[in-house]
């Protein structure tokens, strides 16, 4: 396919700048693939469509306050770093982005806090906007880290044109988020209250859970019109033993197996074998599907309402059906659905 078959035109006030009141209550739109048909409900009613032995599979991540503003030493310039992988926790090295990069050369101090307390030094240039720092600290790892967290700021998208609020810390993290390592939230898991994730398992649903630390690669604009000449940035999984016996379980008995985001499917997609089970795994995948794909493991999805030509709807058209996802991205404009990080759900069944 095309990138250009992505393409539709999404008002701008239909991203959505805040979360729903309540996590479970922002709207969910149901895409039957079977029926070919398209209802409106809230996210809570989700539980209606699920049953005993049905598994729903999520993505522990947890994000972390990815987003620094430092001052540039002699200049005093303010520069936003932002934080994307630890590349070695003893040398405190890591990959980050800054803006203005034009600003920030090898060899340059960035001074953090307002008692200048942490230093980095830029020790190497890697893209345009792309910088390696080594963080200058003296003390403990331990130390170091909470130093970083409290200096952070959570990293919510830049389309929000406003300053992140105390609430943000909560809400751009999903209830169940255990491992840290992502800058940007599983977005389809924010829906899930604990109200809500208690009823289905009283119902007898399980929750297996994967881990994909997500990058911001996961957002890169695709710039080929021939999609199959896109790379993808690998990102990190994990997918332990445990989850993968309840999954394999429910294929066997052949129940709804719901990979909860789209973080989630490109990781069991990459850890498959050749008869269909999942298989556990710990290290990278730079997967991108787009369609047609034959999915191996989920029978059922859920994800947020996506940007035009983002690699996320492109997975979302290959598992919906590109026909029927467009027109249910017709549907959801015209019906002001919210898109986006912050917005409404769709349940792909």
């Amino acid at each position: 396919m095309k990138l250009s078959q992505f393409e539709f035109d999404l008002p701008e006030e239909l991203l959505a700048e805040y979360p729903a009141e309540n996590r479970d209550e922002s709207r969910l739109m149901v895409v039957n693939r079977k029926n070919n048909t398209i209802e409106h409900k809230l996210f809570k009613d989700i539980i209606d469509y699920f049953e005993e032995g049905d598994v729903m599979i999520l993505n522990n991540t947890k994000v972390f306050p990815a987003r620094l503003y430092g001052e540039k030493e002699k200049t005093g310039a303010r520069i936003e770093v932002f934080l994307l992988r630890e590349l070695n926790s003893e040398t405190r090295l890591w990959d980050v982005l800054v803006d203005p990069a034009r600003k920030i050369r090898i060899g340059n101090k960035l001074f953090f806090g307002d008692d200048h307390s942490l230093v980095a030094e830029v020790i190497d240039n890697t893209t345009s906007r792309g910088r390696t720092l080594r963080f200058l600290y003296d003390g403990s790892y331990e130390e170091f880290r909470k130093k970083l967290n409290d200096l952070g700021e959570t990293p919510i998208p830049k389309y929000i044109k406003r300053d992140v609020m105390p609430e943000d810390k909560e809400r751009y993290q999903t209830i169940f988020a255990k491992i840290e390592g992502a800058v940007a939230a599983p977005t389809a898991g924010l829906h899930f209250s604990k109200h809500l994730i208690k009823r289905l398992e009283i119902k007898g649903v399980e929750f297996p859970e994967v881990t994909l630390h997500v990058g911001l690669g996961t957002f890169n604009p695709v710039e080929v019109e021939d999609l199959s000449k896109h790379k993808m940035d690998s990102e990190e999984i994990i997918i332990p033993e445990i989850s993968t016996i309840v999954v394999n379980n429910a294929i066997k008995n052949n129940k709804r197996i719901c990979a909860v985001g789209t973080t989630v499917m490109r990781s069991i997609e990459s850890s498959v074998s050749s008869n269909g089970q999942l298989n556990p795994y710990t290290g990278w995948t730079n997967k991108f599907i787009f369609p047609p794909y034959d999915f191996s493991v989920a029978n059922c999805m859920i994800t947020n309402f996506h940007t035009p030509k983002s690699t996320l709807m492109m997975m979302t058209a290959a598992f919906g059906g590109y026909d029927l996802i467009m027109k249910a991205y017709k549907e959801a404009i015209k019906e002001k659905y919210r898109f986006y990080t912050y917005g409404d759900a769709m349940l792909i069944i």
